[in-house]
């Protein structure tokens, strides 16, 4: 019995001196990681800082809006005979839209010729009489009086005849208003009368409304900080200036061609139009489109993503993937900004600038690259939120959470001891029974 006993303890003995030496290879094994230079890799993804030209930007949101737009409303009270055109046709100035019933007009025409006539006649004759009166007086057969009244009758005869004439152009006037030409060159709009409509000059509605479409403007709004920038750009060409059409359908370049004069007092903005080709008609009046206007341009910038921008407790900064594969802060200043690029100072060309990741970096960290498409996938995610999984292991599952987290009792190391405690136990069984 003594000799059993003996027998078991030297296996419990030798069971936790084996025990022990996995627990201290774990041990060596962190303190040969922390000592490593930053301890264990951390997955980022990075981008290159670039150099280049960097045009300033404007932005806003702009309402097109046409350079011309009539409502075409008659200038008589008569009645449509006709309509020359359709809806949605393109139409150019001077051509015939409507035409009006004219009889009254041209009745009104007759009547003023007519009357022209009878007054021609009556200066003729007093013309006739004059020239008697002349002849008689040089005979003197009659005094200087009769010459006199004469004349007066001629010279008031002719007034008449001025008057004749001046009313028949009245009436041809009022005559050519019974037919209605287009303004201006442009897209009709919707045709609200129709052959028999009785239509009047005070009457609200427009016969239809003719609206430029080529060229077009787009109007928008910039604070009045940018008032200067406007103007500027205005001066120097109209600047460059482009309209972003909604739902990705490309953008248009145009030009600057208003600002107005005043500032909106309400709002603290000041309205400016840009003017654009629309040929392909992809403007179109009240729409609704992005406005980007380039008020200067930056030379020589340095330029990266403002994602790999970090706000520290000393300012901006940026991790720079140096050689050997270490994290490196670097100070940055950011001159301008806008979309997801900033312009800063402070990082040279060409400098690997981490993306993704960055959150878990301190100064001098390890860095292990992943590709950058592989940044919002499920690796991402985990070296984002996780940092790097150890080499040879899928680095998730109990195991590998606890050693992640350095709890104690949990990992490789607690499992070897109780993998041997358990063993001696059962030679202990073995050898009592």
């Amino acid at each position: 019995m003594v000799g059993a006993c003996a027998a078991v303890l030297l296996m419990v003995l030798s069971a936790c001196g084996k025990g022990d030496s996995p627990s201290g290879n774990a041990s060596a094994a962190a303190s040969a990681s922390a000592s490593g230079g930053g301890g264990p890799a951390v997955s980022v993804s990075s981008v290159r800082a670039e150099k280049r030209d960097y045009e300033v930007r404007l932005e806003a949101t702009g309402t097109v809006t046409a350079l011309n737009s009539v409502d075409v409303k008659p200038q008589v009270s008569s009645t449509i005979t006709k309509v020359h055109f359709k809806e949605g046709d393109f139409v150019k100035a001077g051509q015939v839209l409507f035409t009006l019933d004219a009889r009254p007009d041209e009745t009104n025409v007759a009547k003023a010729q007519a009357q022209l006539q009878k007054d021609l006649a009556s200066l003729a004759d007093a013309q006739r009489q004059l020239a008697r009166s002349k002849e008689l007086f040089a005979q003197n057969f009659v005094s200087q009086v009769a010459v006199d009244t004469n004349q007066t009758l001629v010279d008031a005869q002719q007034a008449v005849v001025e008057s004749d004439r001046v009313a028949i152009k009245a009436a041809q006037v009022g005559l050519s208003y019974n037919r209605i030409v287009a303004p201006s060159s442009g897209r009709a709009g919707t045709v609200n009368v129709f052959p028999g409509t009785l239509v009047q000059p005070t009457t609200a509605t427009a016969l239809v409304t003719i609206t430029q479409l080529d060229p077009i403007a787009v109007s928008f709004n910039l604070p009045q900080r940018n008032l200067q920038d406007a103007l500027q750009s205005l001066r120097s060409g109209g600047g460059n200036v482009a309209a972003v059409l909604p739902e990705g359908r490309g953008t248009l370049a145009g030009k600057l061609s208003f600002v107005d004069n005043s500032v909106d007092a309400t709002s603290g903005t000041v309205k400016v139009k840009a003017q654009f080709d629309n040929k392909d008609e992809k403007l179109w009046p009240g729409a609704f489109v992005g406005v980007k206007l380039t008020v200067q341009t930056i030379k020589d910038a340095i330029v990266v993503p403002q994602a790999t921008i970090v706000q520290g407790a000393l300012g901006k900064v940026v991790f720079v993937v140096e050689s050997g594969n270490k994290a490196a802060a670097r100070t940055v200043e950011v001159l301008y900004s806008s979309g997801t690029d900033a312009v800063v100072t402070g990082v040279r060309p060409g400098d690997r600038v981490v993306l993704d990741g960055r959150q878990n970096l301190r100064n001098g960290s390890n860095v292990v690259e992943r590709p950058a498409d592989d940044a919002s996938g499920p690796a991402g995610a985990r070296g984002r939120h996780g940092g790097a999984s150890a080499p040879g292991g899928g680095g998730s599952g109990p195991a590998a959470s606890g050693a992640g987290r350095g709890k104690p009792g949990s990992g490789p190391i607690a499992r070897a001891d109780a993998d041997a405690s358990r063993a001696a136990i059962a030679d202990s069984s073995g050898g009592t029974s």
